[in-house]
């Protein structure tokens, strides 16, 4: 009993802070399925600038689907950029494992000054903003004619150096005996990489994807920068143009907007949990 009452305080506090991070989802899928009248009135000191105070319900006095029907049947466009979407957070993950996951590797394996003063330049990247590199990918991506096109998105992310420093850690974590022993054994420096490394150091590679999917589904700045054309924009750029005479439309898009990134995020749980724990292991 007493050790209950001692961990009651820490237990409250943990609920509330649950509590309210969870508030805006719940609002969110609240807010989905309530009818326009509704909303218009409870945010009406909000978008039709009336006086008073908007007030909020988790639950809808008159639960409705007309918005989650309205954007399933009559938005096109939604699907479209929906597309965009998946294009541009699905194509540079796959492009990651082609250059992050050896990259990640060869840093892991070398000692040596050039490859310490190489990785070194990696962290300074990744360190640096887009705003930063902002005008430089613009000329560049210009002269490849890349500019306005899906591919001017996704082209400069395949070479991110964010996965490399996450993988680079789990590959460290493998013990050196294991690797000699292969070695002695006469596995070549390729089997090495796919028959150890990879099984042993996928726990990082899907924490790597993972977090690399929730950035580049959410990406904002670099479709702001480089697509003009609408049909080319992904669901972060065409949410802010939302009236506010949808309001029921936009909070059904953001909750199938959320749908992708919390499943992506669930089922890439247990590799960001056990990548934690074995980023702490010593050899």
């Amino acid at each position: 009993m007493k050790w209950m009452l001692k961990k009651l305080p820490a237990f409250l506090f943990l609920s509330a802070a649950a509590l309210t991070i969870w508030f805006p989802v719940l609002f969110l899928a609240g807010g989905s399925i309530m009818g326009n009248l509704e909303l218009s009135t409870r945010l009406a000191p909000v978008f039709q600038k009336k006086e008073g105070f908007a007030f909020w319900h988790i639950l809808p006095c008159f639960p409705t689907g007309v918005s989650y029907l309205e954007l399933l049947l009559d938005s096109p466009s939604f699907f479209v950029m929906f597309w965009n979407s998946v294009k541009i957070a699905v194509f540079p993950l796959l492009g990651q494992l082609v250059t992050a996951v050896p990259a990640a590797w060869w840093f892991s394996r070398h000692n040596s000054p050039f490859a310490k003063a190489l990785y070194t330049l990696y962290l300074t990247l990744m360190l640096m903003p887009f705003q930063v590199t902002m005008v430089s990918d613009y000329l560049v991506l210009r002269q490849l004619h890349l500019l306005d096109t899906l591919q001017g998105i996704i082209f400069p992310v395949l070479f991110s150096t964010f996965p490399v420093f996450i993988i680079y850690r789990f590959f460290c974590s493998i013990p050196k005996e294991v690797i000699e022993s292969a070695q002695i054994d006469g596995a070549s420096p390729f089997q090495v990489f796919f028959y150890i490394g990879l099984p042993l150091g996928k726990t990082g590679i899907g924490a790597a994807l993972v977090l690399g999917f929730l950035e580049y589904w959410n990406l904002l700045e670099q479709p702001m920068a480089f697509l003009k054309t609408k049909y080319l924009w992904p669901l972060s750029l065409w949410m802010p143009r939302i009236t506010d005479g949808k309001i029921g439309l936009a909070l059904a898009a953001s909750v199938m907007i959320l749908l992708p990134a919390a499943l992506v995020f669930l089922c890439g749980q247990d590799d960001l949990e056990q990548g934690m724990a074995m980023a702490g292991l010593k050899e």
